[in-house]
């Protein structure tokens, strides 16, 4: 019999937005339309949760926004959310949602927060960083746009300064990094990974996925 690992004492955050048509990636819809982009986003959540609840920590959080009821694949990514403590984002703006939301989860344990645009992570990946996170008061995996895929913080207060970061820039990882360490702390660096904003993303994002994931399947013909 295979023993499953003790759980790290950690709290992955997943940070997501329901993939409804039309407001779903919206520079991927340019391109392929908006069904497609949505459908493109649920699969991407999707394997993203898929890892998360593969990866042996003790406790699994998504911050939903948007209504599953209109979403692509909204049933199957309810289904899959009965594996996690959900809680709605609050905020005026993306820097302040991300910012409440580690306060939120309300964790007394190191807090790993990503997004729904790596679908390429996985569980030993995930797992290696939160193994980081227990020796680092921080943690932060850059992505190739400029921005970054995966934040940790030991203390989720630490995660405050992100409110007067600028998101979705091309240097939103360079800011975010300067002001994580203005608050006195170290960071630690992890493995860069590439994210999936537009179409000319999807090739190298689908490369890295396993080739049965549902990311893989959806764009094979994009």
């Amino acid at each position: 019999m295979t023993l499953r690992p003790e759980p790290l004492p950690v709290t992955v955050l997943v940070v997501a937005k329901a993939p409804v048509p039309g407001l779903a990636k919206t520079r991927l819809a340019a391109t392929l339309g908006d069904l497609a982009a949505a459908d493109i986003a649920a699969a991407a959540l999707l394997d993203t949760l898929d890892a998360v609840v593969q990866t042996p920590v003790a406790e699994r959080v998504v911050a939903m926004t948007g209504d599953l009821d209109r979403a692509c694949r909204g049933a199957e990514i309810r289904e899959r959310l009965e594996a996690f403590t959900v809680i709605g984002q609050r905020g005026e703006d993306f820097a302040d949602r991300l910012a409440n939301a580690h306060a939120d989860v309300g964790s007394a344990q190191p807090v790993l927060q990503i997004g729904m645009d790596t679908p390429q992570v996985s569980a030993e990946l995930l797992t290696d960083c939160a193994r980081t996170l227990l020796t680092t008061p921080a943690l932060l995996g850059m992505a190739r746009d400029g921005g970054w895929w995966v934040l940790g913080v030991a203390d989720a207060a630490s995660a405050d300064c992100l409110r007067d970061v600028p998101m979705s820039q091309s240097d939103t990882g360079v800011v975010t990094l300067a002001a994580l360490r203005d608050t006195g702390i170290d960071v630690t660096l992890v493995e860069e990974l590439h994210d999936v904003d537009t179409v000319d993303d999807i090739p190298s994002v689908r490369k890295a996925c396993r080739s049965a994931s549902r990311f893989a399947r959806v764009t094979r013909e994009v």
